[in-house]
């Protein structure tokens, strides 16, 4: 048993607490993971004001890099001290849907995620009096140490700081993965990207490495829009003050955008993906609204063969994707350091969600010691 500090969410719409928990012993399969960084993501946040419901008290955070401490029986693919970056999708791989490639639908998955338990449905962390703790995306990465399946620790190249590491866990994966692996980008084409956080500045990288011709980045915040001209965005647009639909049907002899990628998360943003996309061209939906949310749509947009994607992960392969994404920005060719707002300690966490929610930061860092 292991005890360590953990930023513990007790109820909703409250400050987390940094306490003391603990975790384990280890079953086969395990590994224990001292955590190096993980940093704030919005969907921390929709938990924390209650927007997407999990069980309390909870671990959160799920965008995490650390080391190997200690290994369950069993485990070898991973050595003690191996620089490892924790996804959110483990997987059974042999289910209905794991059989068909889409481990992001595994029914193990699916069915023990509401639970925010061990991927096995057991729990691995607890409370100081004992009580049970649960964890956010079979995570909880607000901690010193994290317990998670061997499959879910990928090795990635020592060589990349742990702050920039643990982006690639989530937001990186799913812009980046919907540009490359889900909308599938070939050379030239015209790509709109609608919203420059975290994820949508990672879908301009993505798209700018597969080759697109033109990208054209749709935010309001003037900031966020310099940040995804750098990025490779060459037209940059102000929905407020131009129209991106007119705009993308400008540029291509008035057909509309060969593929757009939505990361804004609002009802504007699904509504304008479809509008702007030409006829026979792929749309791809990163962002989300709440699961109980309704978003209309004019139907006419939908029609002539318009293809619609919705990815929650940028259709991931981990075990090849981290480390890739990793030497990426290794050889220079991918930005990770300018998502990186600020770099905090854990007692700072709430703070550091006061800012993601005012829209001050992209990525707020937890730096553990």
């Amino acid at each position: 048993m292991t005890e360590c500090q953990a930023a513990v969410l007790r109820e909703v719409g409250r400050p987390m607490a940094v306490e003391r928990i603990r975790l384990g012993p280890l079953a086969p399969g395990d590994v224990l993971v001292k955590v190096a960084a993980a940093s704030l993501c919005h969907t921390d946040l929709e938990v924390i004001e209650g927007q997407l419901g999990l069980r309390l008290p909870a671990v959160l955070g799920h965008e995490t890099a650390g080391h190997v401490a200690a290994l369950g029986e069993g485990v070898t693919s991973l050595s003690v001290g191996d620089p490892v970056v924790l996804s959110w999708n483990p997987h059974c791989g042999h289910c209905f849907h794991c059989s068909r490639g889409q481990p992001i639908l595994c029914e193990p998955f699916l069915a023990n995620g509401p639970k925010a338990l061990h991927f096995d449905g057991r729990p691995r962390l607890a409370c100081d009096d004992g009580g049970t703790l649960h964890q956010l995306m079979y995570l909880g990465g607000f901690s010193e140490y994290v317990v998670v399946p061997a499959q879910q620790a990928v090795r990635v190249p020592a060589a990349i700081p742990p702050d920039r590491a643990c982006l690639l866990g989530c937001a990186v994966m799913t812009g980046f993965g919907g540009a490359t692996h889900v909308a599938r980008i070939e050379w030239g084409m015209t790509v709109m990207v609608i919203g420059t956080g975290a994820v949508g500045l990672a879908a301009v990288q993505g798209a700018r490495l597969a080759g697109a011709g033109r990208i054209i980045a749709v935010d309001p915040n003037p900031a966020r829009r310099a940040m995804a001209e750098r990025a490779g965005a060459a037209v940059l647009c102000d929905p407020r003050a131009e129209d991106p639909v007119a705009l993308a049907k400008s540029l291509t002899a008035g057909r509309g955008a060969d593929v757009v990628l939505e990361a804004a998360g609002v009802p504007a943003g699904f509504r304008l993906s479809v509008e702007a996309v030409r006829a026979g061209g792929q749309v791809v939906w990163l962002g989300k609204v709440g699961v109980q949310e309704e978003v209309a749509f004019r139907w006419g947009a939908l029609m002539q063969e318009k293809r619609i994607t919705r990815s929650s992960y940028g259709g991931a392969r981990p075990a090849e994707d981290f480390p890739a994404m990793a030497q990426a920005w290794l050889d220079g060719r991918l930005d990770l350091d300018s998502l990186i707002t600020g770099r905090i300690s854990l007692p700072e966490v709430n703070e550091g969600f006061a800012a993601l929610k005012r829209g001050e930061a992209i990525r707020s860092v937890v730096m553990f010691a």
